[in-house]
């Protein structure tokens, strides 16, 4: 017999059947032998706050959040970190041993390590960078641009009202444009990026013309299913570096399992593979 307790965590949403995450942190816990479980759960937004609460109770270490939370969680949380604040939206939280919450994000670090590791030449100062899409995503990237140093965001959305609410809460670097004018954010842009969900399997396609990209842009799209998007496929052709969205996931959660599981684990192509052959 042993008292020793065994760590667990968790994604939460709602739905939550689609989720990688557990595929990704059973490799890393199995890679490091690891004892410890991390699990999928279907939470409702009307039980968000009561299931928080027993989290902890259950020994659950933390969780990661996805929609429809990322923003309800914040109004849960005991401490939130400026980054999280500053996004609106938290994505990863930890359950200190009192019980209290701790909320974070790590969608912007997930998103520039990608960047970083695939394509190691590219720098945020290099010029203006393309956003489609105004949602939490969105609100990620934004900020680890900003910090990253980029010169000018050139950002659209189906609705405009959204744009222009991002424009107020970031400032002069963010030039808002129409959504009928959305190719006109492709010209001279250095880093182009979709943050919709236009393109992934199931949803509609994206359809911004793509005439004014530059062939020595870089391009990423943060959906992963399919792996090359249209988007990444044209770019590819026209001879763009291109990067896709699967690398922004597992980054993000490299944080979260080690303050879960007490190891940093890697990316590589071998957790790459395990997670799309899931």
């Amino acid at each position: 017999m042993t008292d020793e307790k065994i760590p667990v965590a968790g994604v939460i949403g709602a739905p939550i059947a689609h989720s990688k995450s557990p595929a990704l942190h059973d490799y890393w816990l199995k890679r490091h032998g690891l004892r410890g479980h991390y699990v999928p759960l279907h939470v409702e937004q009307s039980d968000l706050a009561q299931v928080l609460r027993t989290l902890p109770r259950m020994g659950f270490r933390g969780v990661n959040v996805t929609i429809p939370h990322k923003q309800s969680v914040l109004d849960l949380a005991d401490h939130v970190t400026d980054r999280a604040a500053l996004i609106g939206a938290a994505n990863t939280l930890t359950f200190r041993d009192d019980g209290r919450i701790h909320a974070d994000n790590t969608d912007g670090f997930g998103f520039i390590e990608n960047l970083r590791q695939n394509a190691p030449d590219w720098r945020a100062s290099d010029g203006p960078a393309a956003l489609f899409g105004a949602g939490g995503a969105a609100r990620a990237v934004i900020t680890a641009l900003i910090d990253a140093g980029v010169p000018e965001i050139r950002i659209t959305n189906r609705t405009r009202t959204r744009t222009e609410a991002l424009r107020k809460e970031f400032g002069a670097k963010l030039t808002v444009y129409d959504w009928v004018q959305a190719g006109n954010t492709l010209d001279d842009a250095a880093t182009v990026i979709n943050t919709t969900s236009l393109g992934m399997t199931g949803k509609a396609d994206f359809r911004v013309p793509l005439d004014g990209l530059s062939r020595d842009a870089l391009v990423t799209d943060i959906v992963y299913t399919p792996l090359e998007t249209a988007l990444l496929e044209h770019a590819r052709m026209r001879g763009c570096r291109t990067v896709d969205g699967l690398g922004m996931l597992l980054y993000q959660a490299v944080p979260a399992f080690e303050r879960w599981f007490g190891e940093r684990p890697e990316v590589d192509e071998d957790v790459r593979q395990a997670v799309l052959s899931a």
